[in-house]
């Protein structure tokens, strides 16, 4: 790593990833740009997310984590960011009320422009173009016009991005998420579901609750907890002209901040302790998560907790475990011990989704619930044996009613897939399965609470 720090210092190391812009010169006019711009988030906020990550770190709080797989430019529409965030809404509730602990709630929001791919080029019958990155780096038509990288589209990403938070500000802030509502967070195709009642059922149990408090003078008028909530954006931290150029220098403390997201994190694919996403990482001040598959060794991760949190700060640093239903067992443990031996403050969460992807028959990507709870159920069982706290869960999901993941209280099968398979990239939960997953690491919670 460098011996001093400053947010171009990324240069100097090898950055996986990254696109192969055509017109440097182009590119460099967008850096600019950028870099005068409004930050999209403010160095207090930021500040305030880790305080409660450090509560998480501690076993005194849960993080919940969600969100798309990969924003899009042409499903840029108020009701989709309001039901994406009426769907973690709803499963915060069910998870407040299932562990009673507070529940931290970050989206994968206003940001989550751009994907690392497997490979840099795709082919289809025959035809080999670059891959689809994300839409603030191409298009996912396959032509060879679209498919160019265009760093115009990070200027564009940056204003999606300030018009969501600005839409999600007032949500949170407006009204919308006040605990009185939370029947009309449930949506139409959601409600006959079995989970959809469950949650009904829970909601009826709550406003009886409310109306108590209310008679004895406890309200959303005197009491902001019950009609505002704080809600945090994270994304990958994967372009790092966007990323530097949006960095900024606290004028208070002086320290720096990643002004484009309250969080974000290193990927599987970009987490190298040599590599150019560590190094710009390590220099901000924000919360960081890592992605972990199952090749990771104790050595790397101890490796990274020292150069993205050498002062074992808790609430800095997230470890994001993405193993695979048939994976977990035989790699968590083992990291879990080096870490917790080593007395590194981190908080643990597991992303059940990206180790569980497959190829139905039809060639869609998807993921099947089953394996998905499976990895749930096998990461509380082994946190609780190892006696640490399983701090967050991360999800990839959608307020709409798609079919892209396999299984779930409205039995989405493989031959359903086509009828709404709308992601750009990875398969998505939708509403109705979110509410399935979030009634499980509650009952999985308390479970593990109670022994």
């Amino acid at each position: 790593m460098s011996d001093v720090w400053h947010p171009l210092s990324w240069k100097n190391f090898p950055a996986l990833q990254q696109p192969d812009w055509p017109d440097p010169q182009a590119l460099d006019e967008t850096r600019r740009n950028l870099s005068g711009y409004p930050p999209l988030v403010f160095a207090g906020e930021v500040r305030s997310l880790k305080a409660h990550l450090a509560r998480v770190a501690k076993g005194e709080a849960f993080l919940l984590q969600g969100g798309d797989c990969a924003e899009s430019f042409n499903d840029f529409r108020a009701n989709a960011i309001r039901d994406k965030l009426k769907v973690l809404l709803q499963m915060a509730v069910i998870l407040t009320h299932g562990i009673s602990k507070p529940v931290i709630k970050v989206g994968r929001i206003a940001g989550q422009f751009a994907k690392p791919r497997s490979s840099p080029m795709e082919t289809r019958n025959g035809v080999s173009l670059p891959s689809f990155r994300g839409e603030s780096i191409n298009d996912p038509d396959f032509t060879l016009e679209a498919r160019q990288p265009d760093p115009g589209r990070l200027e564009r990403a940056y204003f999606q991005s300030a018009s969501t938070l600005n839409l999600l500000r007032a949500f949170t802030h407006g009204g919308y998420a006040d605990l009185t509502r939370l029947h009309t967070w449930n949506q139409d195709f959601v409600a006959n579901s079995p989970q959809g009642q469950r949650y009904a059922l829970l909601a009826d149990q709550l406003t009886s609750s409310l109306k108590f408090m209310d008679a004895i003078g406890v309200n959303a008028k005197n009491t902001p907890q019950l009609r505002d909530i704080e809600y945090f954006t994270s994304h990958e931290a994967l372009i790092l002209e966007y990323e530097s150029a949006l960095t900024r220098q606290d004028s208070i403390t002086g320290d720096w901040y990643d002004c484009s997201a309250h969080m974000i994190w290193i990927g599987e694919r970009t987490r190298q302790t040599d590599g150019a996403h560590v190094e710009f990482l390590r220099g901000v001040k924000n919360p960081l998560g890592v992605k972990i598959g199952h090749t990771a060794t104790s050595d790397e991760i101890l490796r990274l907790c020292d150069l993205l949190n050498p002062e074992n700060e808790p609430g800095r640093l997230t470890l994001i475990g993405r193993f695979g239903h048939n994976q977990i067992l035989r790699v968590l443990p083992d990291l879990l011990r080096s870490v917790r031996q080593e007395g590194r403050q981190v908080v643990w969460s597991c992303d059940p989704m990206h180790g569980n992807t497959y190829s139905a028959p039809s060639g869609h990507k998807t993921r099947h619930l089953d394996e998905i709870m499976t990895e749930l159920r096998h990461f509380f069982a082994i946190l609780q044996a190892e006696g640490v706290w399983p701090g967050g869960v991360h999800f990839e999901l959608t307020g709409d009613d798609v079919t892209e993941c396999v299984g779930g209280s409205h039995d989405i099968r493989e031959e359903h897939l086509a009828e709404r398979y709308e992601t750009t990239c990875d398969p998505r939960l939708n509403a109705a399965q979110s509410l399935d997953i979030a009634f499980l690491v509650a009952e999985a919670m308390r479970a593990s609470q109670s022994r």
